[in-house]
C-alpha cells in the first residue's frame, strides 16, 4: 500500500487530520522521564491521531540517549498510526542514501522530511521505497519563509514552486515514494492554489497562530495533516494529552465539514 492510501484509511478510521507532534524539551528531565512523559502523550493521543511527528532534533540534544530513546519510541509505537520523522535532512545523494537507508530501513518510520535546497538527486535516494513518503520543505511556517521560498523568481514563479517541481517530476517518473510538501498554516492563504493536491503537512497551528480557513477553503482532496505539538505536549493547562488532541483533533474536522 502507498504511504497517501495508508493515511487516507487513517484519517478516515479516526475522523481525524490531526498529526500529533512529539518534540519533547530536553531540559524536563532526564531521559527516563522523558521517555515515560513520550510514551504517556502516545498512550492518551493515539485515538485522535491520523499521524505522529517526532522531531529528531529534540532527541539529538539528549545524545546518544536521546538517539536510543528514539529507537525505543519508534519501536512502540502504535502499528496502525503513520510516523513522519521531521529531520530535515539535505545532503548530496551519496550521503542522502544512507539517511534514506536509517530512517526507511533501520527504523521503519513510514516518512520523512527533506530539504530540497540540494535539488533533485538530492531526494533521489528517497524515491524508490514502497510503501514510504516523503515531505519537501516548500513554504514554512516562519517569517523567514519570505527570505527563499516565497521570493519571486524573473519568470513571476515563486522559490517554492521550484520545489513543486521536483516532486512533479517523481510523480511523472512513477517513483514508488509519495511525494508531498509542508506548508505552513501562517501562510498557506498567499500559496495553496500553486500546490498540486498532493499530501501536505501542516504545521502552524496553536502557538504559531495559524487559521485553517485557508486550507479548509481549498479544493483538495490529498490525505493533508495538520500538526499540532506545542499545544497537546505544552498547552500549560489541567488537561490531560488526550483531552487537548480531542479538542484539536475536533477543531480541525469543524473547519472541514464534510
Amino acid at each position: 500500500m502507498r504511504f497517501a492510501d495508508r493515511l487516507q484509511q487513517r484519517i478516515e478510521k479516526t475522523g481525524s487530520r490531526l498529526c500529533v507532534g512529539l518534540d519533547p524539551r530536553p531540559g524536563d528531565g532526564g531521559t527516563s522521564f522523558v521517555r515515560d512523559f513520550l510514551k504517556q502523550v502516545v498512550e492518551e493521543t493515539a485515538i485522535w491521531a491520523a499521524a505522529f511527528k517526532p522531531n529528531i532534533a529534540y532527541f539529538e540534544a539528549m545524545g546518544i540517549k536521546g538517539i536510543r530513546l528514539l529507537e525505543d519510541l519508534l519501536a512502540g509505537m502504535p502499528k496502525d498510526v503513520p510516523v513522519i520523522l521531521d529531520t530535515k535532512r539535505s545532503d548530496i545523494g551519496e550521503t542522502q542514501k544512507y539517511y534514506a537507508q536509517g530512517y526507511f530501513a533501520g527504523w521503519n518510520v513510514d516518512a520523512v522530511t527533506l530539504n530540497p535546497f540540494l535539488g533533485y538527486d538530492s531526494i533521489e535516494p528517497f524515491l524508490d521505497w514502497k510503501g514510504k513518503g516523503i515531505y519537501l520543505l516548500a513554504v514554512t511556517s516562519n517569517a523567514g519563509s519570505a527570505d527563499f521560498q516565497r521570493q519571486k523568481l524573473a519568470d513571476g514563479r515563486a522559490v517554492f514552486e521550484l520545489v513543486i517541481a521536483l516532486g512533479e517530476r517523481a510523480s511523472n517518473e512513477g517513483r514508488k515514494t509519495d511525494v508531498g510538501y509542508v506548508v505552513g498554516l501562517t501562510h498557506a492563504a498567499g500559496v495553496l492554489d500553486k500546490f498540486p493536491d498532493a499530501p501536505l503537512l501542516v504545521p502552524g497551528l496553536g502557538a504559531q497562530g495559524g487559521d485553517l480557513a485557508a486550507l479548509a477553503a481549498a479544493p483538495r482532496t490529498a490525505p493533508d495533516v495538520i500538526n499540532v505539538s506545542r499545544g497537546i505536549l505544552y498547552a500549560g493547562d489541567e488537561r490531560g494529552f488526550g483531552a487537548r488532541a480531542k479538542d484539536w483533533a475536533a477543531k480541525i474536522a469543524a473547519a472541514f465539514p464534510d
